[in-house]
């Protein structure tokens, strides 16, 4: 709070000796301690109040972003997958003519295969023929007689 170092206290304590006489100078230490001490217990309340005050300020601008977070998030209601795909079914359904059960019979009976019918089945591709390489012989080397 205040900048007092060593050197000052000195200072101060030495002109304290010559101005307030010895007999009154632990009067005087009470009393300037005293006040000190309030000092210091002023600072502090000063200090928390002020402490309080940043985190109310703090604590409202948190509210508001979570508010804001949350008001961003919120989930349309409306939203019903249900819905949507009885919808679609009926709109599928719609586009199509309908069959008649007799006619789907004979379209499916076109269809079928007859039991007794022959399956022709190809075997399959034959594999081409493998050609293995081996590596070329070792030569022999040619001696040099010179």
């Amino acid at each position: 709070m205040f900048d007092f170092d060593i050197g000052k206290l000195i200072v101060f304590g030495i002109v304290a000796l010559a101005v307030i006489p010895p007999k009154d100078l632990p009067r005087v230490m009470r009393t300037v301690g005293k006040y000190v001490g309030q000092m210091r217990r002023m600072a502090a309340d000063f200090r928390g109040q002020f402490d309080a005050a940043i985190k109310e300020v703090e604590l409202e601008s948190i509210k508001k972003e979570i508010d804001e977070i949350s008001e961003s998030a919120k989930v349309d209601t409306s939203f019903d997958p249900a819905a949507l795909m009885r919808d679609s079914v009926e709109e599928a359904a719609r586009d199509k003519p309908p069959v008649h059960v007799e006619e789907k019979l004979s379209l499916d009976a076109e269809h079928e295969p007859s039991a007794y019918e022959m399956v022709n089945v190809e075997p399959p591709a034959p594999e081409p023929d493998r050609v293995e390489i081996s590596p070329p012989a070792p030569q022999k080397a040619a001696s040099s007689a010179s």
